[in-house]
Protein backbone atom coordinates (compact mmCIF):
# COMPACT_ATOMS: atom_id res chain seq x y z
CA UNK A 1 0.00 0.00 0.00
CA UNK A 2 3.12 2.66 0.78
CA UNK A 3 4.64 1.74 -2.32
CA UNK A 4 1.55 2.48 -4.79
CA UNK A 5 0.18 5.26 -2.81
CA UNK A 6 3.93 6.83 -3.23
CA UNK A 7 3.80 5.98 -6.90
CA UNK A 8 0.71 8.01 -6.92
CA UNK A 9 1.74 10.74 -5.20
CA UNK A 10 4.35 10.87 -7.54
CA UNK A 11 2.56 10.85 -10.97
CA UNK A 12 4.12 7.26 -12.03
CA UNK A 13 2.31 4.00 -12.66
CA UNK A 14 2.43 0.56 -12.97
CA UNK A 15 3.70 -1.54 -15.92
CA UNK A 16 4.56 -5.71 -16.50
CA UNK A 17 8.16 -6.04 -15.80
CA UNK A 18 9.94 -8.09 -18.28
CA UNK A 19 9.18 -11.00 -19.51
CA UNK A 20 9.59 -13.89 -17.10
CA UNK A 21 9.50 -11.28 -13.74
CA UNK A 22 6.43 -11.50 -11.83
CA UNK A 23 5.88 -8.11 -10.56
CA UNK A 24 4.58 -4.90 -11.81
CA UNK A 25 7.59 -2.01 -12.08
CA UNK A 26 7.32 1.79 -12.21
CA UNK A 27 10.22 3.97 -12.99
CA UNK A 28 10.23 7.65 -11.87
CA UNK A 29 12.62 10.02 -11.28
CA UNK A 30 12.69 12.29 -8.28
CA UNK A 31 15.09 15.30 -8.29
CA UNK A 32 18.43 14.27 -9.96
CA UNK A 33 17.36 10.65 -8.87
CA UNK A 34 16.04 7.86 -10.77
CA UNK A 35 13.98 4.73 -8.86
CA UNK A 36 12.01 1.36 -9.38
CA UNK A 37 9.25 0.79 -7.50
CA UNK A 38 8.28 -2.80 -7.51
CA UNK A 39 5.41 -4.61 -6.20
CA UNK A 40 5.85 -8.75 -6.38
CA UNK A 41 3.09 -10.57 -8.20
CA UNK A 42 3.69 -13.65 -6.46
CA UNK A 43 2.52 -14.95 -3.09
CA UNK A 44 3.98 -13.11 -0.12
CA UNK A 45 6.16 -15.58 1.08
CA UNK A 46 7.69 -15.93 -2.38
CA UNK A 47 8.82 -12.11 -3.26
CA UNK A 48 11.76 -13.07 -3.38
CA UNK A 49 11.21 -14.37 -6.86
CA UNK A 50 10.28 -11.02 -8.01
CA UNK A 51 12.91 -8.83 -6.07
CA UNK A 52 16.09 -10.67 -7.09
CA UNK A 53 15.73 -10.54 -10.30
CA UNK A 54 14.53 -7.01 -10.55
CA UNK A 55 18.15 -6.37 -8.37
CA UNK A 56 19.63 -8.53 -11.31
CA UNK A 57 18.58 -6.64 -14.53
CA UNK A 58 18.77 -2.96 -13.01
CA UNK A 59 22.14 -3.64 -11.53
CA UNK A 60 20.60 -2.18 -7.98
CA UNK A 61 23.41 -2.65 -5.04
CA UNK A 62 21.97 -3.33 -1.55
CA UNK A 63 22.41 -0.27 -0.17
CA UNK A 64 19.92 1.11 -2.84
CA UNK A 65 17.43 -1.24 -1.71
CA UNK A 66 14.25 -0.65 0.40
CA UNK A 67 12.13 -3.63 0.79
CA UNK A 68 8.93 -2.10 2.74
CA UNK A 69 6.85 -4.51 4.73
CA UNK A 70 4.86 -4.92 7.78
CA UNK A 71 5.64 -5.76 11.32
CA UNK A 72 3.54 -7.57 13.91
CA UNK A 73 6.28 -6.58 16.34
CA UNK A 74 6.16 -2.99 15.81
CA UNK A 75 3.62 -1.31 17.34
CA UNK A 76 0.13 -0.80 15.06
CA UNK A 77 0.92 2.60 12.53
CA UNK A 78 4.73 3.03 14.06
CA UNK A 79 7.20 3.07 11.05
CA UNK A 80 10.84 2.08 11.21
CA UNK A 81 14.28 2.04 8.83
CA UNK A 82 16.50 -0.45 9.42
CA UNK A 83 19.57 -1.71 7.27
CA UNK A 84 20.11 -5.96 7.55
CA UNK A 85 19.02 -7.64 10.45
CA UNK A 86 17.03 -10.94 10.20
CA UNK A 87 13.71 -11.52 8.87
CA UNK A 88 11.38 -11.26 12.14
CA UNK A 89 9.37 -13.93 11.27
CA UNK A 90 8.22 -12.11 7.95
CA UNK A 91 8.55 -14.80 4.84
CA UNK A 92 8.26 -12.33 2.31
CA UNK A 93 11.67 -11.11 3.90
CA UNK A 94 13.18 -14.16 4.50
CA UNK A 95 12.34 -14.94 0.75
CA UNK A 96 14.03 -11.92 -0.19
CA UNK A 97 17.36 -12.51 1.82
CA UNK A 98 17.38 -16.13 0.05
CA UNK A 99 17.17 -15.00 -3.04
CA UNK A 100 19.51 -12.61 -3.06
CA UNK A 101 22.22 -14.59 -0.69
CA UNK A 102 22.31 -11.53 1.69
CA UNK A 103 20.05 -9.99 4.38
CA UNK A 104 21.82 -6.89 3.50
CA UNK A 105 19.13 -4.25 2.19
CA UNK A 106 17.36 -2.10 3.40
CA UNK A 107 13.84 -2.58 5.30
CA UNK A 108 10.97 0.27 5.28
CA UNK A 109 8.54 -1.69 8.25
CA UNK A 110 5.14 -0.52 8.74
CA UNK A 111 3.45 -1.72 12.62
CA UNK A 112 0.66 -3.98 12.56
CA UNK A 113 1.22 -4.40 16.35
CA UNK A 114 0.36 -8.36 17.31
CA UNK A 115 -2.72 -10.44 16.33
CA UNK A 116 -5.39 -10.42 18.85
CA UNK A 117 -5.45 -13.50 21.35
CA UNK A 118 -4.58 -16.79 19.78
CA UNK A 119 -5.34 -15.76 16.01
CA UNK A 120 -3.12 -16.68 13.44
CA UNK A 121 -0.09 -13.97 12.85
CA UNK A 122 -0.71 -15.24 8.67
CA UNK A 123 -4.31 -14.74 9.10
CA UNK A 124 -3.86 -10.96 11.24
CA UNK A 125 -1.44 -9.60 8.75
CA UNK A 126 -3.94 -10.57 5.74
CA UNK A 127 -6.89 -9.13 7.00
CA UNK A 128 -8.05 -6.22 6.24
CA UNK A 129 -7.90 -3.03 8.42
CA UNK A 130 -10.72 -2.41 10.94
CA UNK A 131 -12.91 0.72 10.91
CA UNK A 132 -11.51 2.08 13.63
CA UNK A 133 -7.71 1.14 12.36
CA UNK A 134 -8.22 3.30 9.44
CA UNK A 135 -7.66 6.86 10.01
CA UNK A 136 -3.94 5.76 11.51
CA UNK A 137 -3.34 3.54 9.01
CA UNK A 138 -3.79 6.00 6.27
CA UNK A 139 -1.58 8.37 8.71
CA UNK A 140 0.87 5.73 8.44
CA UNK A 141 1.08 5.32 5.20
CA UNK A 142 1.88 9.23 4.26
CA UNK A 143 4.64 9.02 6.72
CA UNK A 144 6.18 5.79 4.79
CA UNK A 145 5.64 7.87 1.38
CA UNK A 146 7.45 10.47 2.63
CA UNK A 147 10.30 7.82 3.87
CA UNK A 148 10.51 6.59 0.51
CA UNK A 149 10.77 9.55 -1.40
CA UNK A 150 13.74 10.42 1.48
CA UNK A 151 15.34 7.36 0.86
CA UNK A 152 15.90 7.68 -3.01
CA UNK A 153 16.74 11.38 -2.93
CA UNK A 154 19.13 10.67 0.41
CA UNK A 155 19.58 7.10 0.87
CA UNK A 156 19.08 5.20 3.64
CA UNK A 157 20.62 6.87 6.95
CA UNK A 158 18.94 9.94 6.27
CA UNK A 159 15.31 8.12 6.02
CA UNK A 160 15.76 6.34 9.36
CA UNK A 161 16.61 9.49 10.99
CA UNK A 162 13.31 10.97 9.09
CA UNK A 163 10.90 7.64 9.92
CA UNK A 164 12.01 8.03 13.67
CA UNK A 165 11.22 11.99 13.69
CA UNK A 166 7.96 11.05 12.23
CA UNK A 167 7.13 8.39 15.16
CA UNK A 168 6.78 11.44 17.23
Amino acid sequence: MAAVDFCEEQGASFKRARQGIRAEVSELTLGQHRAIVVLPMTFMNESGQSVAPIVRYYGIEPDNLLVVHDDIDLPFARIKVQWDGGHGGNNGVRSIAQSMKSPDFWRLKIGVGRPPGRMDPADYVLSKFRGSERDDIAVSLGRASDVIGDFIVFGGESARQSAGELND
